[in-house]
């Protein structure tokens, strides 16, 4: 079980990896986009190389090609900026398996299957050996059915077939998002920092360690404790 963080922003990933609680980074073109009409323009490689730099943890890039020959070239210069940590995310289509099972099995280049929102779209992408199966929960939620099955479903098939694929279960939307996700059976669940922070945080913790504290500089200042 894992926790990935779902997000280009650099500073946020270098203080949350501070917590000891994320193993990899995934990213995509619409978290792209949006970070770079906050920030200005944005230097992928840069950005991506500063992420892998912070976190030492495999970090997902999606590609954009459609047809499976450039997705291929593609692919092969966002794994050359990192080889060692860089996975490459690839949108489930049929183009997208070939590109798949030719870095995989022919390159050694990991792969994400990303944009999966069914049980049969999910099991053609571990067959055809990827990495990571990105199982979108919130949209599939969208589409008004409930991701669990499709995630548990996914994880027996992989257990019962002796198949490598993690499932990632991305889309999240709430906190209670996660928790479903691994009760389902997902290996990893990738979040965004705003969730991240949520899962922290409730009130009774926070009042039961200020009623502690207060008690003991209470006690201290009476001299009842050296």
């Amino acid at each position: 079980m894992s926790m990935f963080i779902d997000t280009v922003d650099v500073n946020e990933v270098e203080e949350i990896s501070g917590w000891g609680v994320v193993s990899g980074c995934t990213t995509n073109p619409l978290i792209v986009a949006n970070n770079a009409s906050i920030g200005g323009k944005l230097d992928l490689k840069k950005r991506v190389m500063s992420i892998v730099d912070a976190l030492k943890k495999p970090v997902s890039v999606e590609l954009l090609s459609e047809k499976a020959g450039e997705m291929v070239e593609e692919a092969r210069k966002y794994h050359s900026w990192n080889r060692e940590y860089i996975n490459i995310k690839v949108p489930f289509s049929a183009d997208g398996l070939k590109v798949i099972n030719v870095l995989e099995r022919k390159e050694n280049i990991r792969t994400n299957a990303t944009c999966i929102m069914s049980f049969n779209q999910a099991l053609l992408a571990a067959l055809a050996g990827a990495t990571y199966v990105s199982i979108f929960a919130g949209r599939i939620r969208d589409m008004g059915y409930d991701p669990a099955p499709v995630i548990s479903d996914t994880a027996e098939f992989i257990s019962s077939r002796g198949l490598s694929s993690s499932i990632i279960v991305g889309s999240v939307r709430h906190i209670m998002d996660v928790n479903d996700a691994f009760k389902a059976g997902a290996h990893i669940v990738t979040v965004t920092p705003d969730i991240l922070r949520k899962m922290l945080r409730n009130p009774r913790t926070e009042e039961t360690i200020k009623e502690f504290n207060d008690k003991f500089h209470s006690a201290r200042e009476k001299g009842m404790i050296s």
